[in-house]
């Protein structure tokens, strides 16, 4: 697996666009009404599919997001989901906006704003680190929004319970405490409860830094929750690719959170990250499973230092 010197890559197997079927190459050209003459493959992400941003003959620009469910249908059910949330989104967030959607079996493809923008750079700059908790704050800030509790993907995630269900975790320190862990996890949606808006993947590749406006992309997963909650689930990453310890990402970004709560899914994440890292990759997707294990060793040493088991 591809590395940077800060731990292993996010990233999946792209297509190119030009390797869309006519029909659906057809169909954005009809929608962005000028033909597709430059297409260029965007890396970051783990998404099985197109991610590519588009130029037309009369300079109008998209970004399109396309996978076949014939390669990967959970990410066809995760492009439907990012549409329904683009759409409830309010104007004048940080996040582009969709253009049009498309869905015809097997292809979801999805047309969205292009926009100026570059990844931070890895390792973490502190600078580029603020301009992200500052993204972060904006997002968070939002309310009122029907886009279902983040305790319901909690109440499915369950990874210490899973692994008690099974053949138990590898980690010595997870096997003399895991019925406890697995208490833990369970108090997270619970823990989590509020209205505010929530990402629920905040990482390095799905934040665009701009000239005059930083950008938050990829949005399948959001859901509404208490508002330090992105903040939690980002820390691992960050401190795994050259950021501060999760702990001290916290404390700089002025989290306002009951110690218990965030403990709480400190425990549900790094058991979602344990669990899921020891199954065999989603197609399309090889080299998630390492980045999962990366964050969840990350985790479980947070995890170790917050409850001093």
């Amino acid at each position: 697996m591809t590395e940077t010197g800060t731990g292993p890559v996010a990233a999946g197997v792209r297509v190119a666009y030009d390797a869309l079927p006519a029909p659906v190459r057809d169909w954005v050209d009809t929608t962005l009404g000028s033909p597709v003459v430059q297409s260029e493959t965007q890396l970051g992400g783990f998404s099985p599919g197109v991610a590519a941003r588009l130029r037309c003959a009369d300079g109008a620009r998209a970004f399109a997001k396309a996978v076949s469910a014939d390669v990967n249908a959970d990410s066809s059910h995760l492009h439907r989901r990012e549409a329904e949330v683009l759409a409830a989104l309010p104007h004048g967030l940080p996040v582009p906006r969709l253009i049009a959607a498309y869905d015809e079996t097997p292809w979801v493809v999805l047309l969205i704003d292009d926009v100026d923008g570059r990844h931070p750079r890895l390792p973490w700059h502190d600078a580029e680190l603020e301009r992200v908790l500052a993204l972060a704050r904006t997002i968070n800030a939002v309310t009122d929004l029907d886009l279902g509790p983040v305790g319901e993907r909690l109440a499915e995630w369950r990874g210490f319970a899973r692994l008690a269900a099974g053949d138990g975790p590898t980690d010595d320190w997870c096997r003399r405490h895991l019925d406890r862990l697995v208490d833990l996890e369970q108090s997270a949606p619970a823990a989590t409860t509020g209205d505010h808006l929530l990402h629920v993947d905040f990482r390095a590749d799905n934040v665009l830094l701009g000239d005059g406006r930083d950008w938050l992309v990829d949005w399948p997963w959001a859901r509404t929750g208490a508002p330090w909650v992105d903040l939690v689930f980002a820390a691992p990453c960050i401190a795994l690719q050259g950021g501060p310890p999760p702990d001290e990402l916290l404390d700089r970004a002025c989290i306002n959170a009951d110690e218990e709560a965030v403990t709480a899914l400190v425990a549900a994440f790094a058991g979602l990250m344990v669990y899921s890292s020891g199954l065999p990759p989603p197609p399309g997707i090889p080299t998630v499973r390492e980045f999962q294990a990366a964050q969840g060793r990350i985790a479980l040493d947070w995890l170790r230092e917050r409850t001093r088991w």
